[in-house]
């Protein structure tokens, strides 16, 4: 099984939501779109849901402050992600984040019963995400964003990411669950050809249930407790 971290694995997405929105509300004011309709605030549900989540900082940026017709040049787009990156790993630092108990008694079955685990990651954090909500043992591999670079992986919808955690395992894809809780990252299970798209719906509404479905995934859950049996 490869586990998505951040919204599966750790409680670190409203982190990184929390930062995205400071990053992109400011420079939506200094930068405001001709349309005043695309000048509201950054949506931290649906607008990171759709545009940010699950993929690189560059990739993120790109696409959310596209998506409100604004012109930008690389500059502007390495801007933006550098100030995001600025206020997450000060908030990271300041208060760290935990693990969601429903994954970890997941992954406490599943190693029990001798299922190999990967963490798959477009962040650079997420090993010490992992470190710091004391789970990290719980993986026989890790892909994260540094190691995404290094092989010069695309990011998601690209099932690139996601396909090398399967090869450190030795599983092919068909045999192996993909968890995510981005459309991005159901997206690129579904395109990988992996033999079970699990999406978690961290929001709990009818629509972002919906759109996970839609984008890819086999089955939705709310948290991966719901995949254990009820004795376990």
């Amino acid at each position: 099984m490869v586990l998505d971290t951040d919204g599966v694995i750790t409680d670190s997405a409203r982190v990184h939501a929390a930062a995205w929105k400071t990053a992109f509300d400011a420079f939506l004011r200094d930068h405001p779109p001709a349309d005043p309709v695309q000048r509201r605030p950054f949506d931290v549900v649906e607008d990171y849901l759709r545009y940010v989540d699950g993929r690189s900082r560059l990739d993120g940026a790109a696409a959310f402050l596209e998506s409100r017709g604004l012109r930008l040049t690389d500059a502007d787009v390495q801007a933006v992600a550098a100030n995001k990156e600025r206020l997450f790993t000060a908030r990271l630092r300041e208060h760290g984040v935990d693990a969601f108990p429903g994954t970890v008694r997941l992954l406490h079955t599943l190693r029990s019963a001798g299922v190999p685990l990967a963490a798959a990651s477009a962040s650079r954090h997420a090993r010490e995400l992992l470190e710091h909500a004391g789970v990290l043992s719980l993986f026989d591999a890790l892909v994260d964003g540094g190691e995404a670079g290094r092989l010069q992986l695309p990011g998601k919808p690209d099932p690139a990411l996601f396909l090398e955690a399967a090869r450190r395992l030795g599983m092919p894809a068909s045999r192996t669950a993909v968890v995510e809780d981005a459309l991005a990252g159901v997206e690129a299970g579904l395109r990988g050809g992996f033999g079970l798209v699990v999406g978690v719906d961290r929001a709990r509404t009818d629509e972002t249930r919906a759109e996970l479905l839609k984008h890819g995934a086999d089955i939705v859950v709310r948290d991966l407790a719901e995949l254990l049996d009820p004795e376990d």
